[in-house]
């Protein structure tokens, strides 16, 4: 992405903006905007699910239930330890886990205590783990005990206030007993690790029920989370979602959504999308939190044999994913058996939806995929499909509710129907800025306000809109950002690397691959040892699938390396 901004768009631009057409295409009972005065706080949404749904299953995870008033006592619990240990407000409170059943408490009681939140990868390597909470500025850590040997390795840097070590089978009662013993010495999950003062999840529940929260203020205007992402030029940084920015996203989507959710209230959506990435925190812990719904927590979406099993024992209504995940879960064996009878809609985001694959999950399920797309900057949800498609459409819908946007040229003009320019982004889900980094955010916004995604989109004419490409070359790994610069940066410390360059080319299996062109500085190095070498360095979507070596790589007159050349030999063969 240029580093310039677009001047502010021209008058006749505005003017085609106010008209929003796609507004005309909104199913009649869905609003044309959210009441932006009913904007409160993620806390304030969280108490009142407590409140009107305290005996309703706020989650489930490894066949055991909690009730919301359960998960309100715990997340009191944990925001009132976290306000013993000396958390003030706007502190930053990191989390590494997969989908337990400890993660909705310890994020919400987080947000009680006045605290800002920070969702980590679990998979993350010591020098991405190292980087996020440095950046942030984390006092605490919540981090899963199968995790946590790389948070040890990571405070031989810096010191934390205090690390917390969960187990996944925390708040599970007696079944978390049988759970915690299979994942230690059945599965072998848990890695030996030594944090001195570390203290248990259970131990904080303990010590934190004795006493109740002290009352925090928090305002719509605070920051919820600081939600790590590469944005659209490919720096890690933080998108600083405000409470606000969040819970209008949630708005939005329950705006868009109800009117299809039927006469039922009791709700079960399946939540195999990770909690610390932005589309499974916001559509499903926070709008199942606002309409009463459970959440069917799939700590390990990878195993789709047990996934698979997992459906059989549910009547799910409500499913959440990725293109990946739909394609994997399609073609599992024992998928026939699932009960989709009472599935209600199936949304697919983060990366692009494959024809083939809605294809073959509507033959399996009898429900078309319907696609949205987002971005960690704007909570995530901007544009969705209606609800009541029969048919995957191959587009990602219309902008929700109070969601304005633009298609633009190079020159900040919105340009006509069906022509090609960067999508554009204003409403009030749109983050406030990025952490600490001014200069970031100000690449990103135009003049007038709008959040530039990075994107080539067309709109037609009646407001559809439709991803055509990238404008830059982030490669989209399974529904994850993946960044050359980041791949590069790593293979270049490799001392038998001269140069080397990274560009994604199309996958069946997740969307994207990552490959590298290596040129070599020690002729003996192999790909098998390169690819070790990143194993140390990078997380594992991260790793490039394939190294070719070469004499050298393909670059302008002032020595940057041109990607697209690479690219294109892939495109063109030969």
């Amino acid at each position: 992405m240029s580093a310039t901004i677009p001047a502010a768009a021209p008058a006749g631009a505005a003017e085609n903006s106010r008209t929003r057409p796609w507004l005309n295409s909104y199913p009649a009972q869905v609003p044309k905007t959210i009441d932006e005065a009913r904007i409160g706080t993620l806390v304030d949404m969280f108490r009142d699910g407590v409140a009107a749904y305290p005996q309703r299953a706020a989650a489930e995870s490894f066949g055991k239930k909690m009730t919301y008033a359960e998960l309100g006592h715990a997340a009191d619990a944990i925001a009132s330890w976290l306000q013993a240990q000396g958390l003030k407000k706007g502190d930053r409170v990191a989390i590494m886990m997969p989908n337990v059943m400890a993660y909705p408490a310890i994020l919400f009681g987080a947000l009680i205590a006045g605290g800002e939140v920070v969702n980590v990868n679990p998979l993350y390597t010591h020098r991405e783990l190292a980087h996020q909470l440095q950046d942030a500025g984390v006092r605490f850590i919540f981090v899963l005990e199968n995790f946590a040997w790389t948070v040890a390795d990571t405070l031989s840097e810096f010191t934390l206030d205090q690390v917390v070590i969960v187990k996944p089978g925390d708040l599970l009662g007696l079944k978390g007993t049988i759970v915690n013993l299979v994942s230690r010495y059945v599965k072998k999950a848990v890695k030996p690790f030594n944090i001195p003062g570390a203290v248990s999840f259970n131990a904080v529940l303990t010590e934190g029920a004795k006493r109740p929260p002290q009352p925090t203020v928090v305002t719509p205007d605070d920051i919820a989370f600081l939600q790590y992402t590469g944005g659209t030029t490919g720096v890690a940084k933080g998108a600083v979602l405000l409470h606000r920015n969040v819970a209008a996203n949630v708005l939005q989507c329950e705006a868009w959504m109800r009117p299809f959710f039927g006469e039922r209230e009791d709700h079960v959506m399946v939540t195999a999308l990770p909690l610390y990435h932005i589309f499974g925190l916001t559509v499903c812990a926070l709008l199942m939190t606002k309409i009463g719904g459970c959440q069917l927590l799939i700590a390990n979406p990878r195993d789709i044999a047990g996934f698979v099993k997992t459906l059989k024992s549910h009547r799910v209504t409500l499913m959440s994913g990725v293109n990946t995940l739909y394609n994997a879960l399609a073609n599992a064996p024992g998928i026939e058996d699932v009960d989709f009878s009472q599935l209600v809609f199936a949304v697919s985001g983060g990366m692009a939806t494959q024809a083939a694959v809605a294809k073959k999950w509507k033959e399996v399920s009898g429900q078309p995929i319907v696609e949205g797309y987002g971005l960690s900057e704007t909570s995530p949800v901007v544009c969705a499909n209606r609800l009541d498609i029969e048919e995957f459409t191959g587009t990602i819908g219309f902008p929700l509710p109070s969601t304005d946007i633009a298609i633009r040229g190079n020159d900040g003009a919105s340009l006509p129907f069906g022509e090609r320019g960067e999508l554009c982004v204003k409403g009030p889900q749109v983050m406030a800025g990025y952490w600490q980094r001014p200069d970031e955010t100000a690449k990103v916004m135009t003049t007038d306000g709008y959040f530039r995604t990075g994107d080539v989109a067309l709109m037609k004419p009646n407001g559809e809109v439709k991803i055509v490409d990238r404008m830059k070359d982030m490669i989209l790994v399974s529904g994850f950002n993946v960044y050359p610069n980041e791949v590069e940066d790593v293979l270049a410390h490799h001392p038998g690397v001269m140069e080397a360059a990274v560009i994604g080319v199309p996958d069946e299996q997740s969307g994207e691959a990552v490959v590298a062109y290596v040129v070599r500085r020690d002729p003996n190095l192999t790909a098998d040892a390169l690819r070790a070498y990143c194993r140390e360095n990078l997380t594992g979507y991260k790793i490039p699938r394939r190294i070719e070596f070469r004499e050298t790589l393909p670059k302008t007159n002032v020595g940057k390396v041109l990607r697209r050349v690479l690219k294109d030999e892939v495109q063109q063969p030969g």
